[in-house]
């Protein structure tokens, strides 16, 4: 009896965590570059009363054995970096990666960040910066006198800028891939820092092989889906309620046990 009351907590833990995890993705529907995080469940280990192929008392084997299960547990919360809708700004710094690949940030200690978001400001230096005040790695410095209608970036990543009559390179974006994104351990605001999991981060110009082209002009929204995510909240409030259910009955079940004179 005992048994069932510890499984079903297992499992109202379990769907407490898919829970959280789709408000997470809720919150941050309008979050620019945003990834949605799916919640993945194994099952825990069995109790076996009787092995499968086990002789029976007629000499045989039994074709199927006695296991109860001991509930669920989440085995990962699992970033899904499938790409988002496009939003197109016509901001000349908004700038988005079409298809894989991270652009390359530094943060406050010097370490590299990784991120999918390209919504970029110039600061009082005229460094592409974040706007937490990060600046692209390598950095790209915008000339005094440039204003932001005479940048130019290419779906190569050069970045150019109208002199005069004349266009001036100023620098090129490189951005970074990883073997196993999923690996990549999520900052918060929109930064992503490499893990043994992601592997080490492969550097390269936009537009070649295995790396995304750059798009001017446009950023990338949030892959979350508001209806399946709605979905797999009522799935889950319901799996909740159900063990919940299984909670009760053990319960009303010992209370019987109990009242046996």
């Amino acid at each position: 009896m005992m048994r069932s009351l510890f499984t079903a907590a297992t499992g109202m833990e379990a769907q407490q965590i898919t829970i959280d995890t789709i408000s997470n993705n809720l919150a941050n529907v309008n979050t620019t570059a945003f990834k949605q995080s799916r919640a993945n469940f194994h099952d825990l280990i069995y109790q076996t009363l009787k092995a499968p192929g086990q002789n029976s008392v007629a000499g045989t084997i039994s074709p199927t054995g006695i296991q109860i299960g001991a509930g669920s547990r989440v085995s990962s919360v699992e970033k899904m970096f499938n790409e988002g809708s496009i939003r197109i700004t016509d901001k000349q710094t908004d700038l988005m990666v079409e298809g894989q690949g991270f652009f390359r940030v530094q943060k406050d200690d010097g370490t590299i960040a990784y991120t999918r978001d390209g919504s970029f400001k110039v600061d009082n230096t005229g460094r592409l910066t974040t706007s937490d005040g990060l600046p692209l790695v390598p950095e790209i410095v915008i000339p005094e006198n440039v204003t932001a209608d005479k940048i130019n970036i290419g779906v190569d990543g050069a970045v150019t800028v109208r002199v005069g009559p004349e266009s001036q390179d100023i620098g090129q974006i490189v951005i970074a891939n990883f073997i196993n994104p999923t690996g990549l351990d999520s900052l918060g605001r929109n930064l992503y820092a490499d893990t043994p999991s992601s592997g080490a981060p492969v550097l390269g110009q936009p537009g070649t092989q295995g790396f995304g082209a750059i798009g001017q002009g446009r950023l990338e929204g949030s892959n979350v889906n508001i209806v399946t995510e709605m979905v797999n909240m009522i799935t889950g409030q319901r799996a909740y309620e159900i063990n919940s259910k299984v909670i009760q009955t053990g319960d009303q079940m010992l209370q019987q046990t109990n009242n046996i004179r």
